[in-house]
């Protein structure tokens, strides 16, 4: 198992947003520590404040050298993916190809409506943004013909550095049709932390390799990543409560108990038998997510966590 953290892209209640120091000073903190990748989630509204993905991502990809950079995950439906693999593009050309590519089709209303695109149409959109991703970053012109994103001989250049494209990972709570998407169209399904459960995950995990062998796919070169696994170590059992009431229950809408149920929230003993029981059903890569004083607590989890999950 690798492990991952989000970057903090989200100003939860009357916070700050990081400065750009803060952001590089984490971003080269997870890479001291050996987190394997670093990512951002992509919202344009939401319940609380959320700085842009892509614009954090280009940021640290200049202050790490090791380090994977991901989008776990962005919405090409709201951006528009031709606009899309341009940018993409160019973030695994200036990290030296060390880009991975989570896409998703969104969950909140209010983003779509603030970008005028039709909520309904999330799912059809996301399926032709793949296919026009990986034929803008190939060798070919690309030829789409499609209600949506029509194109005919476009060339962009200059291709991804990582051939024929950075891989493209899809994410799904866990429907049915969301997991032969991810199985049928990514190298990879991203799952939700506070979104499911181990067995959940687990049973999951084994219908999306099913569906990629019937889609005539290596199972065996196919990943999984648990993302959105916001966290903090602490001894005090009060102040994890406080955290998952006045801090995650606002921003996420999900109530305070459920949260401490799923999420790491709490000792390190805890934090690490919930992880493990991740690690048990089959999940290859865990990105947790800080809420606050996020560099103690990335190395807390690296420190305490970490060493207990590896036995």
């Amino acid at each position: 198992m690798e492990f991952g953290a989000h970057l903090p892209v989200i100003v939860f209640g009357d916070t700050r947003p990081p400065t750009a120091k803060e952001l590089l000073d984490y971003a080269v903190l997870a890479e001291e520590l050996e987190y394997a990748v670093i990512s951002a989630n992509d919202h344009i509204i939401f319940r609380t404040g959320w700085l842009d993905a892509l614009t954090l991502l280009a940021a640290v990809c200049m202050a790490t050298k090791r380090v994977r950079l991901a989008t776990t995950v962005l919405l090409p439906a709201l951006r528009n993916p031709v606009v899309c693999a341009k940018a993409l593009a160019t973030l695994d050309l200036l990290s030296g190809g060390r880009l991975l590519v989570g896409v998703g089709a969104g969950s909140y209303l209010p983003d779509f409506e603030a970008c005028g695109v039709p909520f309904e149409e999330r799912w059809r959109r996301l399926d032709e943004s793949i296919r026009v991703l990986r034929q803008l970053w190939s060798d070919q012109p690309a030829r789409h013909d499609s209600p949506f994103y029509p194109l005919t001989d476009v060339r962009m250049e200059p291709k991804p550095l990582q051939r024929p494209g950075p891989p493209v990972w899809v994410g799904s709570w866990g429907s049915e049709a969301g997991l032969r998407r991810a199985a049928r169209l990514g190298d990879g399904w991203i799952a939700s932390a506070y979104n499911t459960t181990p067995s959940r995950f687990g049973a999951d995990w084994d219908r999306v390799r099913e569906y990629v062998r019937q889609f005539g796919k290596n199972a065996g070169q196919f990943d999984n990543a648990v993302v959105t696994m916001f966290s903090y170590i602490t001894d005090d059992a009060a102040e994890a409560e406080r955290v998952a009431r006045t801090i995650l229950q606002p921003a996420l809408g999900r109530p305070a108990e459920d949260l401490m149920n799923a999420l790491p929230l709490g000792r390190a003993q805890d934090c690490a038998e919930k992880v493990t029981q991740f690690a048990q059903a089959g999940a290859r890569h865990i990105f947790i997510w800080p809420v606050v004083d996020v560099q103690r607590q990335l190395r807390l989890f690296a420190e305490n966590v970490v060493p207990l999950v590896r036995r």
